[in-house]
């Protein structure tokens, strides 16, 4: 399900995508593809579809020229319900924007959003939708650190359960 390989720095400003149960939390870089800014959350409704066409108008209105999706593996990097999820989303979102979108694994990020907000000062319970933007934004500073990023073939998956939002 990977297709070539690009560098997030040559391609403009990348969007990075949080997935959570609850909210998803997005980041956009620079377009030097240098430094990532949390750029907010979107707050998923229980038994709704995933908001892939949110996901798209928001890649739009930040201008990304490609997009880094977190990829929930579980401790031994093996795929789980919520990855599976993450892998039809972004085979959407590569086919409905076009963009490149690069699966990264994203274990750990919400754990250095959450330090980073408890050494701001602040309780993590207080500031949820921060910490989901904050970790969007740790998972595309990581994305832009590594050499190559591989990307999602634009095909929509085979399975019944691709988004349609």
């Amino acid at each position: 399900m990977t297709g070539g390989g690009l560098m997030p720095s040559d391609r403009g400003r990348w969007m990075a995508i949080d997935w959570g149960e609850r909210r998803i939390g997005l980041a956009i870089s620079d377009p030097a593809g240098i430094i990532a800014s949390p750029a907010g959350v979107i707050v998923r409704r229980a038994g709704k579809r995933p908001p892939v066409a949110e996901l798209v108008r928001r890649s739009e209105a930040l201008e990304a020229r490609g997009v880094v999706m977190g990829l929930p593996l579980d401790g031994d990097g093996n795929d789980t319900p919520r990855s599976m999820e993450c892998r039809r989303v972004a085979a959407e979102l590569a086919r409905r924007t076009s963009l490149p979108v690069a699966l990264v694994d994203e274990r750990y990020t919400t754990s250095a959003a959450l330090r980073g907000v408890r050494e701001a000062g602040s309780r993590p319970r207080d500031r949820k939708e921060d910490v989901d933007a904050l970790a969007a934004a740790v998972l595309l500073q990581q994305a832009m650190r590594m050499s190559e990023l591989r990307t999602v073939d634009p095909v929509t998956p085979a399975d019944d359960a691709s988004p349609t939002t």
